[in-house]
């Protein structure tokens, strides 16, 4: 017989991606019908009341925990534990500080925004005043409010990387969704948090590290925006003596803010490789293999692993995708179809990102049909679904589609890419290192 218990816990703050997967590990207990630990959000709330939870009175700064099933004390007190773990150690100084402008205050280097968008601006100009760099993970930001951060940052001689900004790694720090790169002398400005993870993978591939991977948020390039940040960020690079050459990456800029950059580039010290999709323009994989020729290092082989045959005809290629620009390319390449950002706003609004939660993804593979070729890339690395294959293989396992897969990763993330791929290999795949060519062998199959 089912019980529903709801408890909340006034004032008790947690981020998102922790609510997440204390969520799937009660969702995951025998007994267990359904299962929500989220803070009492007014769309949180709404959800919860969609999945037949009554409420009590809460607020957007109180937690849920809601739980259906045979045991749901039992339940409960799995999630109590839960969160004791993932909750941060005090302060050693006792109260942390409690605003951006005072944390600023403190020897800081760069602030690090992750709130709610419509509460990120404001952060991000507390430090921007401060005169710190600041990145921007989250996204919701409006484009006039970026444009005037960057304007101010350029007054204060800072770079704003983001909104929207999902990877970044400084002097081998990483930030955000980031993978385990070796130092190296390749500067990389990318307007694709994605995009930038697939070149320095390959890079790492080819035994090439980094030395800084500067985010700028991907609408930096758009008419909007103007580049303000993609300029300051190429500047940097060029002033900084572990960089010996500079890659550019990004979707499909705007053509007059990207006959800015290329004038600002023709007066770099140090060499461009662009990797701005579009027409006529390299994929991702050429440009990393343009850097290797520049840096006079050989192009290896990029690992890929065969798939099982599905006899079915193929008809239509479904994209089934986490990174914005690794689906642009992906499509660009293969061809008419179908295809899918479950990255962008509209998906992750409520809900954590598709590399971190592959709830989204596991369903439209069980609605491929037979006649169906899947394309969808799988990243690696730290802040990413600790393990992808444990959720999303046996999907691939169960779908009649036929399953193509870009394994985006390092040797070094803490996932294990060579078992990441030998799983996804057992469940019918294809697995390539390189998504333009899992695109390539997606239209092959045609």
């Amino acid at each position: 017989m089912s019980d529903e218990l709801v408890l909340v816990r006034k004032g008790a703050y947690h981020d998102s991606v922790t609510l997440m997967r204390v969520s799937r590990a009660l969702s995951d207990l025998p007994g267990v019908e359904s299962a929500m630990v989220a803070m009492a959000t007014e769309l949180n709330v709404s959800i919860l009341r969609e999945m037949g939870f009554s409420l009590p009175e809460a607020g957007p700064g109180d937690l849920v925990i809601a739980v259906r099933g045979r045991d749901t004390k039992a339940a409960a007190a799995e999630a109590e534990r839960q969160l004791t773990a993932f909750h941060p150690p005090a302060a050693p100084s006792g109260q942390p500080p409690l605003t951006t402008g005072s944390a600023a205050r403190t020897p800081a280097d760069l602030v690090l925004v992750s709130t709610p968008g419509e509460y990120a601006f404001f952060e991000a100009l507390d430090a921007v005043y401060a005169g710190l760099p600041v990145m921007i993970f989250s996204d919701g930001v409006g484009l006039d409010q970026e444009r005037r951060l960057k304007e101010l940052a350029e007054t204060r001689d800072v770079l704003v990387m983001g909104p929207d900004c999902g990877t970044a790694s400084i002097a081998g720090v990483g930030l955000g969704f980031a993978n385990v790169l070796s130092p190296g002398p390749v500067g990389v400005v990318a307007a694709s948090g994605t995009g930038a993870q697939q070149v320095t993978s390959l890079l790492d591939w080819a035994g090439v590290g980094v030395s800084h991977v500067l985010g700028v948020g991907g609408r930096d390039l758009s008419a909007e925006v103007g580049g303000l940040s993609t300029l300051r960020a190429l500047r940097m690079l060029d002033e900084d003596p572990a960089t010996e050459l500079i890659v550019l990456i990004s979707k499909p800029p705007a053509p007059q803010v990207a006959r800015v950059v290329r004038e600002a580039v023709a007066g770099l010290a140090t060499p461009v490789v662009e990797a701005l999709l579009g027409s006529g323009a390299p994929d991702l994989t050429e440009a990393t293999e343009q850097v290797l020729r520049a840096l006079h290092r050989p192009v290896p082989e990029w690992p890929s692993w065969p798939g099982t045959a599905r006899d079915a005809q193929k008809k239509t290629i479904k994209g089934v995708y986490s990174g914005g620009t690794l689906n642009v390319e992906a499509a660009m390449i293969a061809g008419p179809g179908d295809f899918v950002d479950y990255g962008d706003d509209v998906y992750t609004r409520g809900r954590a990102h598709p590399m971190i939660d592959p709830t989204l993804r596991a369903e439209a593979l069980a609605h491929a049909r037979a006649g169906d070729v899947v394309l969808m890339d799988v990243v690696l690395g730290h802040g990413a679904d600790p393990d992808p294959a444990a959720s999303l293989a046996h999907a691939v396992a169960r779908t009649p589609a036929t399953v193509v897969i870009a394994l985006i990763g390092t040797a070094g993330d803490p996932q294990d890419l060579h078992r990441q791929a030998a799983a996804f290999r057992a469940a019918g795949a294809a697995v390539f290192t390189s998504n333009a060519q899992a695109a390539r062998h997606a239209r092959s199959l045609l």
